[in-house]
């Protein structure tokens, strides 16, 4: 039985509203399943150095491998799961998924409840595996912002009553993942709120001036923390202090000069050994560069970009059929996709400065994997129900 098949809500069985096209988007399934597949392969080129050299040894060089795996069949069973919702009962729901975001990431910063990692808490230990708050964070972000935008169309021209509201909670957010710290999940939550309420019609000139203001915290927050300054000097000139504060990046460009057109071959990366850090969560993409060279790059861009356009197609055709909040949950989550992804391809190419961002679909990481298989699920669905809709079904 195919993907496909297995997806298919039992309304939409064959037969059932008679012939039609494909139930779902082949331009969206295949590339979002082949950024995972790919990924799950990467990874375990990536971590098998680390793997071995750790204490992990139960599992040896496959440990990461096997982690990944479970969390992508996790992520997946819960997609299949998701995908049966209607899009109508994630609309009930997004604000008290919303709330339950806000008190996970305050349990994280609970002494003895969040775990600790390399001066960052971010993670919730459940056994044997961690949950990070700030990865399911995202996609609330996305439901809460469309269903409030939906909801607040009327007052998109008002100060008072359009933005301050979804200011305020966003701030509130953004206070709990700036004292964890995570600056990356900040930025790309924020860029969702912001991009969903663009979408949405907000008040042009009310968008700029928020815009500049954003900027100028954005400069206040890097300005007033000494380790986010560090970062930013040594994105500037990595090599002036290669094994100091430039190292992450000296070595992510080294992986990308050695992989030139075609790469070292699958397997064979230098850097993985133990020179660059988080070879397999944030500087995964590096090692494709030195494994693959400029076209494996260029396969993953590619398929990140065919992913996001069609978001945002899809949304435009929830929106024409007058499905409001379904359009603006898919267009939030190709902002979601498109944003993180930009930003850690700009950290691993030294476009950008370090931000501690995954790259979606593809690193190692169970709450993002699973947050972004569920994400898909919802764009899938909404994409469905679109279809129903436009053959004279209903959703």
């Amino acid at each position: 039985m195919s993907m496909i098949s297995t997806l298919m809500p039992r309304s939409a069985a064959p037969g059932a509203v008679g012939r039609a096209p494909a139930e779902l988007d082949p331009l969206l399934l295949w590339p979002a399943l082949g950024l995972l597949l790919f990924g799950m392969v990467m990874v375990y080129s990536a971590s098998i150095a680390t793997a071995e050299g750790s204490r992990f040894t139960a599992y040896s060089s496959s440990y990461f491998l096997v982690r990944h795996g479970f969390f992508l069949v996790i992520g997946l069973v819960a997609a299949v799961m998701a995908f049966q919702i209607p899009v109508r009962f994630w609309q009930q729901v997004a604000p008290a998924l919303f709330v339950a975001g806000v008190v996970l990431i305050a349990l994280v910063l609970v002494p003895h409840v969040g775990r600790s990692v390399n001066g960052a808490q971010r993670w919730i230990p459940l056994g044997p595996v961690n949950l990070q708050p700030s990865e399911l964070m995202k996609l609330f972000a996305v439901l809460y912002a469309a269903d409030y935008t939906a909801r607040k169309l009327a007052d998109m021209d008002s100060f008072r009553r359009g933005f301050v509201p979804m200011a305020v909670v966003m701030m509130l957010v953004g206070g709990l993942l700036l004292r964890e710290p995570d600056f990356g999940a900040f930025v790309v939550i924020i860029s969702i709120a912001m991009g969903i309420l663009f979408l949405g019609g907000i008040n042009a000139r009310l968008f700029g001036i928020l815009f500049v203001v954003l900027l100028l915290a954005f400069v206040f927050l890097i300005w007033t923390s000494p380790y986010r300054r560090e970062r930013i000097f040594g994105f500037m000139d990595p090599w002036q202090d290669a094994f100091g504060k430039g190292y992450q990046l000296s070595h992510a460009l080294i992986a990308f000069g050695r992989g030139e057109w075609f790469g070292v071959g699958l397997g064979a990366s230098v850097e993985k050994l133990f020179y660059l850090p988080e070879a397999h969560t944030d500087f995964l993409l590096a090692v494709i560069a030195e494994e693959l060279g400029f076209v494996g790059v260029v396969a993953v861009v590619g398929m990140f970009a065919l992913v996001v356009q069609r978001c945002f197609v899809i949304g435009r055709q929830a929106i024409a059929l007058d499905r409001i909040f379904g359009g603006l949950v898919a267009q939030g989550i190709g902002l979601w996709l498109g944003v993180q992804s930009f930003i850690n391809m700009g950290v691993n190419m030294g476009l950008l400065p370090t931000k501690g961002l995954t790259l979606p679909l593809m690193s190692f990481g169970g709450s993002g994997i699973l947050a972004n298989c569920v994400a898909l699920a919802i764009l899938l669905r909404i994409d469905w129900e679109n279809r129903q809709i436009m053959r004279g079904g209903k959703a």
